[in-house]
């Protein structure tokens, strides 16, 4: 499953694989994940009635649910494609890797609650929380994607030492700076919106939410002017 979710990007991702098959921390670190899904599910107990079916199949939980799905998928698409990259598992790695397991599933809840608050009707959001828990929840949210952009950012500058073991190219090492790059910038994108939920007013500190919606034109730019700048300096790319 590894190999298929990643294979058409290989075809133009810069960096030769060097794993093609799931290591023993990937198969965990699949179990981990599958588990992290369990959590957000709409519910864990089957309706019993079909007026609970009803309440279960809303549109608000199934919102939720498919925002909540696709944050964890690229989280995991993030990590597969590291290891199908450089198919590293030494300590350091072994320890960045089981960090990142560990938030993720820890931020599970936090990230169900949120999206199923951001979903909820006026009524229901005011019973959710109070105004004076909206700053915590929305540093307790920023503190979550900082330390998964930092994790990943550790683990492309761990691959930048091992350059030379793995027989990086000059345009494969290039490729893995331009990574490293992309997750310090999420990083610092939630940063500026960790600050702004500290310095806002607290009835406006829920605006922070809104520079997450930056990582898309981030994602964008950065990639766009690393790919000129890196045709420049190798033309064969």
């Amino acid at each position: 499953m590894r190999a298929k979710a990643a294979a058409h990007i290989n075809k133009n991702d810069g960096i030769k694989w060097r794993s093609h098959e799931p290591s023993r921390i990937e198969t965990f670190s699949d179990a981990a994940f599958a588990f992290a899904l369990t959590l957000i599910i709409v519910t864990l107990d089957p309706p019993k009635t079909f007026d609970g079916l009803v309440e279960t199949m809303n549109l608000k939980n199934l919102l939720s649910f498919a925002i909540c799905f696709l944050i964890l998928l690229n989280i995991w698409n993030g990590q597969n494609l590291f290891f199908r990259r450089y198919g590293l598992s030494d300590n350091y790695i072994i320890a960045l890797n089981a960090t990142l397991l560990f938030v993720v599933l820890v931020y599970t809840y936090p990230l169900k609650f949120l999206f199923e608050l951001v979903f909820a009707p006026q009524k229901e959001q005011n019973l959710m929380i109070r105004n004076e828990q909206i700053r915590p929840l929305m540093l307790v949210y920023s503190a979550g994607f900082i330390a998964i952009y930092i994790l990943f950012y550790l683990m492309y500058r761990h691959a930048q030492k091992f350059a030379a073991a793995l027989e990086l190219t000059p345009t494969e090492l290039y490729a893995t700076k331009t990574a490293a790059g992309m997750n310090l910038i999420c990083m610092g994108i939630s940063l500026v919106a960790a600050t702004l939920a500290i310095v806002l007013p607290e009835n406006y500190c829920a605006s922070s939410a809104y520079l997450y919606c930056l990582f898309g034109p981030a994602y964008y730019i950065w990639f766009r002017y690393r790919g000129k700048k890196g045709r420049q300096k190798f033309p064969v790319m």
